[in-house]
């Protein structure tokens, strides 16, 4: 599967009437995605609070969403269990509903080995034919794969066909492309990295930015498509303050308070999480404004 361009992450709206999640109000997120020009559309991520997800709403997100865009542009759902059966019941799921891709990260309480990580992926890979995206996330998921053993996975493992690298090193971006000759697609996950990944060869930028900030990282994605570096580098400078912002004060408070920043009430994030504090939200504001995102 070609995936490229900028993969928007949808947070997951919950209501004080609906106990749970509210899909008419994820709905309308999505429309904000799709307004946003993004390329694909990756549900149950760390913006979707997937870890904080009953297995009921879970799924409700899942199929909701890949109705929802009725295809759009492709849907990836994200896919972090500890154990390797829970992570193939639902990669079966994603595939039974219609899904695109799902992207996988080894979420693990013990750390685990590289044979145990091989093991893991391909298990899942055996159970769907859905093309998986290897997503590295250590300060998310407690696990860290080098670009030499992602790159083992991918040539060795069917299905497994692209990478998300979120450690916040621009050499492991390089050393993906040099070792893979350019072969290989990996996705930029750190906001702050965009325009050193996309320069360094990534595929794409996967981010929740989108939700508040609109079209401007596909903006930023498609100047650097068409070579024009001063553009690129002036569009991100914009973004910068905000897109650090974000995920230092929590993707999924943070973009919740921007949409109601910006009228939208999606409720807060699920505790243990916490909404952002007056004086960040000040601080969000300050930023939207900036953008032009609110009036």
């Amino acid at each position: 599967m070609n995936l490229s361009g900028i993969i928007g992450y949808p947070v997951t709206p919950f209501s004080e009437h609906i106990k749970g999640v509210d899909l008419e109000k994820l709905g309308t997120v999505l429309d904000i995605l799709l307004e946003a020009k993004v390329d694909a559309i990756a549900a149950l991520g760390s913006a979707g609070e997937a870890a904080y997800l009953s297995k009921f709403e879970w799924e409700q997100v899942a199929k909701y969403t890949v109705k929802y865009v009725n295809g759009k542009v492709p849907v990836v759902i994200g896919v972090a269990e500890l154990t390797t059966e829970k992570a193939i019941e639902r990669a079966k799921y994603a595939h039974d509903i219609g899904a695109d891709m799902i992207m996988v990260s080894p979420f693990s309480y013990y750390k685990l080995s590289e044979a145990e990580l091989f093991g893991h992926y391909e298990s899942i890979s055996n159970a769907t034919p859905l093309p998986i995206m290897i997503y590295n996330n250590p300060a998310t998921c407690g696990v860290d794969m080098s670009p030499e053993f992602m790159l083992k996975m991918v040539s060795d493992i069917k299905n497994t066909c692209l990478i998300k690298e979120s450690t916040g090193d621009i050499q492991r971006m390089h050393k993906i492309h040099k070792l893979s000759n350019g072969k290989v697609p990996f996705f930029n996950g750190c906001n702050h990295m965009a325009l050193e990944a996309l320069n360094a060869g990534a595929s794409g930028w996967c981010t929740a930015a989108p939700c508040l900030i609109g079209q401007q990282p596909k903006q930023l994605f498609d100047a650097i498509e068409q070579g024009n570096s001063n553009k690129a580098r002036e569009l991100f400078y914009q973004q910068y303050e905000f897109l650090e912002f974000i995920v230092k004060s929590g993707l999924a408070a943070a973009v919740k308070s921007g949409l109601e920043l910006q009228g939208y009430q999606l409720g807060g994030p699920r505790k243990p999480l916490l909404p952002l504090t007056e004086q960040a939200e000040k601080q969000l504001k300050s930023m939207l404004l900036a953008l032009n995102c609110i009036e």
